[in-house]
């Protein structure tokens, strides 16, 4: 009877030895395929926060024109200067280059525009002066928007068909307040485009949809940003800013007697009659981006970092300043 007991007892304490080395083994692949669950997840949360990461860093900074960059710098037909960045209107044998930095969404650049337009115009008229002109986006930065970078390239389609000087004209005799982003609306372009003879065409068209000078305009805003400029406008009269001067403000006057003088005709630069046009150099439009106090063809006010905060006399061009990039 004993031994029967010792053999079920053997048998017993075997089939517990078994059951529980096989439980172990359960467990253990259990355990196995949980660690590789585990794994599998870190891996594809590690690659999917690599890919939000890479998407954050391809898009941080990102804003107005820096988003259509992309692709080729295409000049405009006839661009000129260093890097072809430059529209010039006015023959190469012009004693006199006028340089202009300009943004069509600038207040102080349709000022600039109002009270010069016709001066410089006659001026180009006579074979006296060429004039090269610089698009950048600086509003587009200050306030947000897309309108300065759309208008600008909107301006270098023109160029291509020989329509840029009266449709540059044209956008800033109908230039929107600076806090309205309509020049961002390629409608809006194109119906101005119509007040221009043969320019509303399927070739001007298709430029202006297809952003074909967007990284050219791009390029140009890091050439002014470059070259560290007070802001738009920035007017160069043969390499020299002809603002600078507030004791002695420049007028259309004075620029048609310094042009004329240069071009040989002997006439002396004289201070213009009392009560004619004057600009100003004061900057004007605040760094931060908040719209300018006053955008008339007075001119705009404001103060700019470093810079006290003043009222352009006349029919003045006034300053927006640089964002600081």
């Amino acid at each position: 009877m004993s031994d029967k007991n010792d053999g079920a007892n053997r048998d017993a304490k075997r089939t517990a030895r078994e059951r529980l080395l096989v439980e172990r083994e359960r467990q253990k692949s259990k355990d196995k395929r949980r660690r590789t669950l585990v794994v599998s997840a870190a891996v594809v949360g590690v690659l999917g926060l690599a890919a939000v990461v890479g998407l954050l860093a391809a898009n941080a900074g990102k804003s107005g024109a820096d988003k259509d960059k992309a692709g080729p710098v295409v000049a405009p037909s006839g661009a000129t200067g260093k890097d072809a960045l430059a529209i010039q209107n006015g023959k190469d044998s012009a004693k006199s280059t006028l340089t202009v930095w300009e943004d069509f969404r600038c207040p102080a650049c349709k000022s600039f525009e109002d009270a010069y337009r016709a001066t410089i115009h006659d001026l180009v008229g006579k074979g006296q002066l060429k004039v090269e002109y610089h698009l950048v986006t600086l509003i587009d930065g200050n306030m947000s928007g897309s309108g300065s970078q759309k208008a600008a390239n909107a301006a270098a389609c023109a160029q291509d068909v020989g329509k840029f000087p009266t449709y540059h004209d044209v956008l800033f005799e109908n230039q929107p307040k600076e806090v309205d982003d309509a020049y961002g609306k390629n409608a809006r372009l194109i119906e101005l485009a119509g007040k221009v003879d043969g320019l509303d065409t399927p070739a001007f068209r298709q430029c202006l949809e297809g952003g074909t000078h967007n990284s050219w305009v791009a390029k140009s805003y890091d050439a002014f940003k470059a070259q560290k400029f007070r802001g738009t406008p920035t007017i160069l009269l043969d390499g020299k800013d002809i603002f600078a001067d507030q004791a002695n403000p420049l007028t259309p006057e004075k620029l048609k007697a310094k042009v004329t003088a240069a071009a040989g005709a002997g006439a002396p630069a004289q201070s213009s009659p009392e009560g004619s046009p004057q600009a100003s150099a004061r900057p004007s439009a605040s760094a931060s981006g908040r719209p300018s106090a006053r955008s008339s063809a007075r001119g705009s006010t404001g103060t700019s970092s470093g810079a006290s905060s003043g009222t352009s006399s006349g029919n003045a061009a006034g300053t927006s300043a640089v964002d600081g990039d």
